[in-house]
């Protein structure tokens, strides 16, 4: 395959394939397609829910189209496989959608065709999972009629300056040829440049590991919190002391959601246990992480005891829903957990958060956000996420949404110490 015979469909357009489907459109024939009619016909209509694209960075994209329908897969030879890859109610890999992807490009694959998979995987599931389906749909054969790749998305939602085109691109190929041509389609939009990985396994695991580490960190960080709150020293004192040390590396405690640091790790402790090994660091870290909203919870319903303020009944606000500041994005949301935690104690919740859909909200986690919190109602408010609204209104604005006694807690650690009841 030469590089100017290139013809891209870009399958799933999230975070991840919709800002590729751009940059790729610029200077490829390129087709976004994603199974979900709505999204297409709102791409069509210049507008991105995701908040990742603008209109004119659809506009500029000359060369891109979008489809739902299959059929328009067919006249494609070069196919980019970017679908959720999440666990289950189980913490167990979710590969349902990954394997309806790779089915449905195996029944438009032709002789010479490239396949190149961007979601999160465990070492080895490109090659045993997908590469089995897309034979068994085209019934061409792995590494003699047809290829594969793997190169992992880096996407950070919501965040303009670390995106695909400035963040250096792990490539891999189930062959020479197939390595290179990827690596050069690749290079040709990343100004970061590209690194290739000697094999598709090593690129899988390299990926996997990222989220991994930062999560083993997180949660190392979250221990902290919890040995230091029984102390009586204030976490963040701590490790703003400890980050003036040139080496120290600056993780914060925190909830950890989200469709990455969240889930990854589980996919590599799965294929851990398949190998006979119990991965016992990771899975200690995950337990700390996931505990957390629990956690937070306690801490606020102890401070209303304090101040005599009834907990039952009693009207508490969350401010912020999505996993992380500045973007939509509710899969995997930890807030969730606060908000549960919360319900089991007979609270009463409001849930704020200018960034989601309302829709979205309700469909997926049965949530009614409300359109603006009234002032002086609250006897809790608890600040999950650091939207960019919320620090501009500051801590006066939050202030106002409460009662006299009202408890203020700051998950992020974005308001002032000494104006808030407690802090992570």
């Amino acid at each position: 395959m030469k590089i100017s015979d290139i013809k891209i469909a870009i399958i799933g357009l999230g975070y991840v394939g919709l800002p590729l489907a751009v940059e790729l459109g610029k200077s490829f024939k390129t087709l976004g397609f994603d199974i979900k009619e709505a999204r297409v016909k709102e791409l069509l209509n210049g507008k991105d829910s995701t908040r990742e694209v603008t209109p004119e960075d659809l506009a500029n994209s000359s060369n891109l189209q979008f489809s739902f329908q299959e059929k328009d897969l067919k006249e494609y030879n070069f196919y980019i496989i970017a679908v959720p890859t999440p666990i289950d109610k189980h913490k167990q890999p979710n590969l349902r959608p990954l394997q309806g992807a790779s089915s449905l490009v195996g029944k438009v694959l032709s002789e010479g065709d490239i396949v190149v998979y961007e979601s999160t995987v465990y070492p080895g599931a490109t090659e045993e999972i997908c590469v089995p389906i897309l034979e068994k749909e085209s019934n061409l054969t792995f590494n003699t009629d047809f290829s594969v790749g793997y190169s992992p998305e880096r996407i950070n939602p919501g965040d303009k300056t670390h995106c695909l085109t400035t963040i250096t691109k792990v490539t891999a190929g189930s062959n020479p040829e197939a390595a290179d041509i990827i690596d050069i389609l690749y290079a040709s939009i990343v100004e970061a440049g590209t690194y290739k990985a000697s094999s598709i396994k090593v690129a899988e695991a390299a990926k996997i590991i990222e989220n991994t580490q930062r999560d083993v960190n997180i949660a190392l960080v979250n221990e902290l919190s919890l040995i230091f709150h029984r102390m009586g020293i204030d976490t963040n004192e701590v490790l703003d002391a400890a980050s003036t040390k040139w080496n120290f590396l600056p993780f914060r405690p925190g909830l950890v959601g989200g469709h990455c640091i969240g889930v990854d790790p589980y996919y590599l402790t799965h294929k851990a246990q398949e190998t006979g090994y119990n991965p016992e660091m990771i899975l200690a870290g995950r337990r700390i992480n996931d505990n957390m909203g629990a956690y937070v919870v306690s801490r606020v319903v102890k401070l209303m005891l304090k101040k005599k303020v009834h907990v039952q009944d009693s009207k508490v606000l969350i401010l912020g829903l999505t996993f992380k500041e500045n973007c939509p994005d509710i899969r995997n949301t930890k807030v969730v957990d606060v908000i549960n935690e919360f319900e089991s104690y007979g609270t009463k919740i409001d849930v704020y958060d200018p960034w989601v859909d309302k829709d979205e909200a309700l469909q997926e986690y049965g949530i009614n956000l409300i359109d603006s919190p009234a002032s002086g109602i609250y006897d809790a408010i608890v600040l999950c996420v650091a939207h960019g609204e919320f620090q501009t209104k500051g801590i006066e604005w939050i202030k106002s949404l409460g009662k006299v006694q009202t408890i203020i807690y700051d998950v992020k650690n974005i308001l002032p110490s000494d104006a808030v009841d407690g802090r992570l």
